[in-house]
């Protein structure tokens, strides 16, 4: 792992880290955070820490989290 893609992960942990009250959030929202969170880990992952691979992960995972929330039960 080099220090783009360690750093691209600390960012995105601490960026997780905001989201502590889950109380006021809805499953959808929940839903979307998480994906997010995991699409931009994995496309700084696979573009080697480059921040386009990165912000493109987490708008794929957001939306993806985002559906996928959108057919849970709360």
């Amino acid at each position: 792992m080099n220090i783009r893609t360690g750093v691209s992960a600390i960012v995105l942990a601490i960026a997780a880290s905001g989201c502590a009250t889950w109380d006021d959030m809805s499953s959808r929202e929940r839903s979307a955070v998480i994906g997010a969170g995991v699409g931009g880990t994995a496309g700084a992952v696979m573009s080697d820490g480059g921040v386009l691979g990165t912000v493109g992960g987490a708008a794929i995972g957001g939306v993806i989290g985002d559906q996928i929330g959108k057919r849970r039960h709360p």
